[in-house]
C-alpha cells in the first residue's frame, strides 16, 4: 500500500534525530564561545561571578602573574596564561586610613607545596568578592562596589577621590 505519506512514528523519529543534532551544535557552539572568552581585570569579576560554585571561586596568579589558575571550590578548573605580570599590585581602601597594600597570600597546592601568589581575587558563597583597589598598567580598577560592574580610574588619586565621594553622600 502506497500511501505518499509519513506515519507518525516516521515523524517522531525524524524530530527526535533533528533535536539530537540541534542540541549537539548548541553545545558545540557555547564550549567555543567559553574558550574564547577573553578575560580582563574589568570583566574577571562578572566571569568569576557566572561561574557555578557552592563554596567560593578563586583566582590565583603564580610565577610572576604569568600564570593563573581559576579554582571552583579548591579545585582548579581553568588556567590563564598572560593574564598579568608582576606589576599588579593590591590595595584595600578605608575612609578613615586611606590605602593600605594587600599582603600576599601564600598558597599550598594539591601536593602540599607552598607556592607564592603574585595576586589573588576571591568571591564567596554569596556572590561577594574581596573589596579591593587593583593597580595594574596605570590604571586602578575599582572591586569594591557590590552591584556594579568594576570602575576603572586612571590614577590611584582619582580612584580615592571617588571613594572619598561616595563616602560623604553616605554619611550625608
Amino acid at each position: 500500500m502506497n500511501r505518499g505519506a509519513f506515519s507518525l512514528l516516521e515523524l517522531l523519529i525524524v524530530i527526535v534525530i533533528m533535536g539530537i543534532v540541534y542540541n549537539l551544535s548548541v553545545n558545540s557552539f557555547d564550549k567555543k564561545r567559553e574558550d574564547g572568552v577573553n578575560i580582563t581585570l574589568e570583566t574577571l569579576k562578572e566571569y568569576l561571578q557566572n561561574l557555578e560554585y557552592e563554596r567560593d571561586v578563586k583566582l590565583l596568579c603564580f610565577d610572576g602573574c604569568r600564570n593563573c589558575d581559576i579554582l571552583v571550590d579548591g579545585i582548579k578548573t581553568k588556567s590563564i596564561d598572560g593574564f598579568l605580570d608582576d606589576s599588579v599590585r593590591s590595595y584595600r581602601y578605608q575612609y578613615l586610613f586611606g590605602v593600605q597594600e594587600v599582603m600576599k597570600d601564600a598558597y599550598f597546592n594539591e601536593d602540599g607545596i607552598q607556592e607564592d601568589v603574585c595576586f589573588s581575587y576571591d568571591i564567596d558563597k554569596n556572590g561577594i568578592g574581596e573589596q579591593i583597589l587593583v593597580e595594574f598598567k596605570n590604571s586602578v580598577y575599582d572591586f569594591s562596589t557590590y552591584l556594579s560592574p568594576i570602575q576603572k580610574y586612571s590614577s590611584m588619586e582619582d580612584a580615592i577621590d571617588a571613594k572619598q565621594k561616595l563616602m560623604e553622600e553616605v554619611i550625608r
